[in-house]
């Protein structure tokens, strides 16, 4: 069975009311929000629908709503006949718990036989316009899957920390395919075109014709919301990992 040890802080747990998909795909509040700007963009445009969420305990949460109607902070998103799940997780996990949430992930996961993770992601680095393209951290399995006649050059080095760290690392070990998609963010949150390369990256893989022009709509929709999870990012206590090593 996956797992960590677990230490002193956070428990989470899963309630699913359906058999979830093979394919995760994880949009974690994080730099520049791309991913999960991405993920949530993603639920919209399928027209997925709320199908489970992530109960948290022990740790600073926040309540979203949505036209008077509140909900919780990790959600999961799928619909019938769809082989696709998503998960939106506007809660923002510090570095130091990544361990605990993935353990929860991944058990759940193996439980419901999923096989395929992807991740996208944005982070912190200096950059040129040449940077402006997503790149990835995989396991062998998943490069061979979902990469192989794909034109997304591999992130040179560098190390990962927190959940993306924790659930690659699980991918090494097991047969569940990791696939973490990464592209350059700048200050402004949201990165709406680092978004966009992340919802075109993803569209290309999975093959689902997805028309990411509407997404800086989208995120003009939602600008203030994501402005106000922003500025909870940008606290003093947020433990916030420091990326330093991409390259």
């Amino acid at each position: 069975m996956f797992g960590f040890q677990r230490r002193n802080g956070p428990t989470f747990s899963i309630e699913h009311r359906s058999k979830p998909s093979e394919i995760l795909i994880t949009g974690f509040s994080a730099h520049g929000l791309a991913g999960l700007t991405a993920a949530n963009y993603l639920v919209d445009y399928l027209s997925l629908r709320e199908e489970g969420y992530i109960r948290v305990e022990e740790l600073p949460s926040i309540t979203p709503f949505e036209q008077g109607q509140p909900r919780h902070p990790i959600r999961l998103y799928s619909k019938p006949n769809f082989d696709i799940t998503i998960l939106v997780s506007e809660l923002f996990v510090p570095a130091s718990f990544g361990g605990q949430l993935s353990s929860e992930i991944l058990e759940w996961t193996e439980k419901n036989q999923v096989a395929e993770i992807t991740i996208p992601a944005g982070v912190p680095i200096p950059h040129g316009p040449d940077g402006h393209q997503t790149y990835y951290i995989a396991t062998e399995d998943y490069q061979q899957r979902r990469l192989t006649d794909m034109e997304v050059p591999p992130m040179g080095n560098g190390f990962l920390d927190g959940i993306n760290a924790a659930l690659i690392e699980q991918g090494m070990e097991s047969s569940l395919g990791v696939g973490l998609l990464v592209t350059p963010v700048h200050a402004q949150t949201p990165d709406v075109e680092a978004a966009i390369r992340l919802v075109e990256t993803i569209s290309e893989i999975y093959e689902l014709d997805i028309d990411a022009s509407p997404l800086e709509a989208f995120a003009a929709e939602v600008s203030q919301y994501y402005n106000e999870l922003a500025h909870r990012m940008e606290q003093p206590e947020v433990d916030l990992p420091e990326d330093r090593m991409y390259m």
